[in-house]
């Protein structure tokens, strides 16, 4: 699916980015992942559609722009990410802080 003109895979995708694993009113953000430079919503519709297992960003790759807000198409550096306290910086719409739970698996901390 194309989300404000950027490509996003997965599973059941929206047009704020939410999937069939995450789909409530906070789950607007897409990743993209280090290992394929693609989108998905979840580590879970990367799972089942790459060829590939997930490879984190490394922290010397915290300046990538690597989130997608689903509300307002805004790409934020994963330091923005990680530092925006569940929130978008461009349109304050809120994120999902479970997504906190999984941060490991997309990020070197």
């Amino acid at each position: 699916m194309i989300i404000h003109g950027i490509e996003v895979k997965g599973s059941e995708v929206d047009r704020h980015t939410r999937c069939k694993h995450y789909k409530t009113e906070r789950d607007i953000v897409a990743i993209k992942f280090a290992c394929c430079k693609t989108y998905y919503p979840c580590y879970q519709c990367h799972d089942e559609q790459a060829d590939h297992p997930i490879i984190p960003w490394t922290k010397e790759s915290f300046q990538e722009k690597a989130i997608l807000c689903g509300n307002c198409g805004y790409e934020l550096t994963i330091n923005e990410y990680l530092g925006a306290e569940w929130s978008c910086p461009r349109c304050n719409e809120g994120f999902n802080p479970g997504c906190g739970n999984h941060l490991s698996l997309y990020f070197q901390l």
